[in-house]
């Protein structure tokens, strides 16, 4: 005979009760660099479209075209540290949780019980920085469900051993 009960919401677990830790504040270096570097290339482009475009509109209106650029650059700095600072994760003993997005927030929670296999790597940044990312596979998915960048290596070591472990039944 099946049977499916209905489980009343009020006595689920609370995500809000679990303690998050943030990722390691150097990581956010890594996300400057990347930004300002991307943002170099567009004001490269900006001011060579200076001296490469002729029409007077475009001349005329340059200093606009510019300070209006700067403001949303310094936006975009601006909303990518609020947004670092909401980028946490927590391990525990049968699942994954990582939380990240400051407009959207999502929190990912993989079982452990769904892992099939863990992936660390570290871009060359990463490595100066003693940082690594831990890309965590489950099951029926083609790439990896969760991603934590900003982890420091030993850590990252730590939590690819214990989450090894767990998947292989050795604990």
């Amino acid at each position: 005979m099946f049977i499916n009960q209905q489980i009343e919401t009020d006595t689920l677990p609370k995500i809000s009760s679990v303690e998050l830790k943030p990722i390691s504040k150097n990581y956010f270096k890594i996300i400057i660099l990347n930004k300002a570097f991307v943002y170099a290339v567009f004001l490269s482009i900006l001011i060579a479209g200076k001296f490469a475009i002729k029409k007077e509109a475009f001349q005329d209106n340059f200093v606009y075209i510019v300070t209006i650029v700067v403001v949303g650059l310094i936006l975009n700095f601006v909303l990518a540290r609020l947004a670092f600072k909401k980028r946490k994760y927590a391990i525990r003993d049968k699942d994954v949780i990582y939380s990240k997005g400051l407009i959207v927030n999502s929190i990912t929670t993989v079982p452990i019980s769904r892992i099939q296999h863990i992936e660390e790597s570290r871009s060359w940044l990463a490595r100066k920085l003693n940082l690594a990312t831990l890309k965590i596979f489950t099951a029926g998915e083609s790439g990896s469900d969760l991603k934590i960048d900003g982890l420091p290596l030993e850590e990252a070591k730590q939590i690819n051993d214990f989450l090894s472990t767990r998947v292989n039944g050795n604990s």
